[in-house]
């Protein structure tokens, strides 16, 4: 009996200790941010010193780093992209970085991917954003596996996050497998896995999509037309960016038939996914959409198209308003509520018949995506007009 009664101390103890960790694991510190070079430099000193990639010299390419939230390049994404490069020419020699194209692609380097996201720092899902979170990663094609990780959190003070012109520019965003192969070849994966085959597939297709964006930003409309136009020919390149991209090239064109069918290619592959989210810019505070023509000028031609287009599916639509994540709440629900039935009135005006497949709501700021209550251009996203497919 004296051995069962130990025997039972002994488990009572252990399961104590036990309590203990799993608390002691719970209430684990949050990471603490730095300035968002320190911190960028410490994701990129981990990443390259601990890279298990074989010999003298590795062939680098860099796939252009996002922000997670809305799959956009920004002002960040880039500066932390040039950065990179000089850390990797200054401290890490054996690394050569080549272009991101499809000779060197041919080639089977080392992929750098790399998202950067603004996150609560307490992993509260409702909690402000108050620290950006770096993620970078090495995917070696010659091994089709993850070689090396970094990570690291920064503070949000004196970053640019304003999205680069092509995403400024780009009047709607819709979930892209695309995007989501890269986040997770970044985020979803540890050491060791195999590199997303979704991802790889589409290598080829977003370097050319990539030299179209570039193209394009530096007011080459005719060229990046190109480079859409071949990418969506290859395997992997029906991509969102690409009709997102030919829109914009065809609009700057002025070639309006061309713009009229790239816009309702992109209805049609949101309405495909039953999530369709448009920027559609209000004044502050009210129902009526900013006073600047040359970004209101195609609204009349976006809304014709939503209803055209999901008249002909017989589709019937919620359609929600969101707002950024400032003022209060209830303030925002009501705001965004309206801003919603007033998006509908003009669906309507030019297509009556559609009456009663129809919907507004509100959500405030209760789906932002980027959340930073910036109420610039780096959180258009979150004052977005959004389509959802629902039953009739």
């Amino acid at each position: 009996m004296r051995g069962i009664g130990r025997f039972r101390i002994a488990m009572v103890g252990l399961a104590v200790l036990a309590g203990v960790t799993a608390t002691s694991a719970q209430t684990a510190p949050p990471p603490t941010p730095t300035p968002f070079a320190e911190a960028l430099r410490k994701a990129a000193d981990d990443l390259f010193s601990k890279a298990a990639v074989s010999g003298e010299k590795v062939e680098l390419v860099i796939d252009p780093l996002i922000d997670a939230a809305s799959g956009a390049q920004s002002t960040a994404t880039r500066s932390m992209q040039a950065t990179l490069m000089e850390i990797v020419r200054t401290s890490y020699p054996r690394f050569s970085v080549l272009p991101f194209d499809s000779e060197a692609l041919a080639g089977k380097p080392v992929v750098l991917v790399g998202t950067f996201t603004a996150v609560n720092n307490q992993g509260a899902a409702d909690g402000p954003r108050d620290a950006y979170r770096i993620c970078l990663t090495l995917a070696d094609l010659k091994s089709n596996s993850v070689v090396s990780k970094g990570v690291s959190r920064a503070r949000t003070e004196g970053v640019d996050t304003t999205p680069t012109q092509y995403y400024r520019d780009s009047p709607l965003w819709a979930k892209d497998q695309a995007t989501d192969a890269y986040i997770k070849t970044c985020q979803g994966t540890k050491l060791g896995d195999a590199i997303d085959p979704g991802y790889v597939e589409r290598l080829t297709a977003n370097a050319l999509i990539n030299d179209g964006i570039l193209a394009y930003e530096t007011q080459h409309f005719r060229e990046a037309l190109a480079f859409y136009r071949a990418a969506r020919k290859l395997p992997g390149g029906e991509q969102h960016r690409v009709r997102i991209g030919t829109y914009l090239a065809a609009s700057k064109l002025a070639r309006r038939e061309d713009m009229v069918d790239a816009f309702g290619d992109l209805i049609d592959y949101g309405l495909s996914t039953d999530r369709l989210m448009v920027k559609l810019l209000f004044k502050p505070g009210t129902t009526q959409f900013i006073d600047d023509r040359q970004i209101t000028e195609p609204y009349p031609m976006w809304l014709s198209q939503i209803a055209t287009r999901s008249r002909q599916k017989g589709a019937c639509l919620e359609i929600v308003g969101h707002t950024s994540h400032t003022g209060l709440p209830q303030v925002n629900d009501r705001l965004s509520a309206l801003r919603a039935q007033f998006v509908m009135d003009l669906l309507l005006t030019g297509a009556p018949d559609n009456r009663g497949r129809m919907i507004a709501t509100g959500r405030g700021f209760r789906e932002n995506l980027v959340g930073t209550g910036k109420d610039d251009a780096s959180d258009a996203l979150d004052r977005r007009v959004e389509f959802k497919v629902i039953g009739c």
